[in-house]
């Protein structure tokens, strides 16, 4: 891992260069300088992100894009390196399930003076109230639900044997043990971690949110993936899945499709459970299709090759 060294801006701790390891940067490690930069002051300021109203601000860092272009380009590189900082942030920072992206804003101030124009950056909440997802709306929650949510981290990582093949086994079977699929698509956090790890109830994403979150806390590389899967029916629809590194291989897990929903009730066999666990691209490309694209019109991100063959 790449360790990343950020200026702490004065209302931090300190005023010192400090040193943030940013652990499975896979998407950090594809954005240009200016995502890289707003990437990584959301990363040094999660904690004050939890109030729902900190402002981030960059001052005057970005000027140069702006003597080096005509303020349209430099407008433009701005906006799309802020779009890509935030999705890969959003996508590899589990633990931010507080955060709706949508209710952030980067503002672009122009300050014109004799000397020319000098730009001050920053992304606060707009005109919402706050940047929270629907589910929250003060810090106080914020702080109770991270508090349950390492909790339940902790149960599991007690269970850690230091084997990596075992310990990817473990967390899979944790959370197909654990979690249930909301079919109705309705319930809070359904999307995140808090909604599989404490409330137990989740959607795709939030299986693969938290497995990407333990496997994070255990140091075994993890990515989340997102495209499209084929389901038994036969039908397409947008799906979430991971992908883990082991013996210096990568292979694919899916979670949400090892704990099927069985249909008149019941509990799925031994083999489904483990139907989509640690496999190989010959075999689980036949229903999944990775994207890359989290937004329309957003950067592609890629993601590690998979092995050819299933462990």
């Amino acid at each position: 891992d790449e360790n990343i060294k950020i200026d702490l801006s004065e209302n931090e701790s300190t005023n010192n260069e400090q040193e943030v390891k940013i652990e499975n940067k896979q998407l950090y490690s594809q954005l240009n300088k200016e995502a890289k930069i707003i990437y990584e002051k959301l990363y040094q300021n999660k904690n004050n992100l939890k109030t729902g109203t900190y402002t981030i601000n960059f001052g005057t860092g970005f000027n140069y894009l702006f003597t080096q272009n005509d303020e349209d380009t430099a407008y433009d590189i701005l906006t799309t390196s802020y779009q890509a900082a935030i999705e890969a942030f959003i996508y590899e920072n589990p633990d931010v399930f507080y955060l709706d992206p949508n209710k952030m804003y980067l503002n672009i101030e122009t300050t014109t003076s004799r000397n020319g124009n000098t730009y001050n950056v920053y992304i606060n909440t707009g005109e919402q109230n706050n940047y929270f997802t629907d589910d929250f709306s003060s810090k106080e929650q914020v702080d109770t639900a991270s508090q349950k949510i390492e909790k339940v981290k902790n149960n599991i990582i007690a269970n850690k044997t230091g084997n990596t093949y075992d310990d990817i086994k473990m967390v899979h079977d944790y959370l197909v043990n654990n979690v249930e699929y909301d079919t109705s698509i309705s319930q809070s956090n359904i999307y995140d971690i808090y909604g599989a790890l404490v409330n137990n109830v989740a959607v795709c994403e939030g299986y693969a949110r938290a497995f990407k979150y333990i496997m994070d806390e255990m140091n075994i590389p993890c990515v989340l993936v997102i495209g499209q899967g084929k389901n038994s029916q036969g039908q397409t629809e947008n799906h979430a899945w991971n992908y883990v590194e082991l013996n210096n291989k990568w292979y694919a897990i899916d979670v949400t499709w090892d704990d099927p929903v069985v249909t008149g009730g019941g509990i799925a066999s031994k083999e489904s459970r483990y139907k989509y666990f640690l496999k190989g691209s010959n075999t689980f490309l036949q229903d999944h299709v990775p994207s890359g694209q989290f937004t329309p019109n957003g950067k592609v991100f890629e993601y590690p090759d998979i092995s050819k063959g299933d462990l």
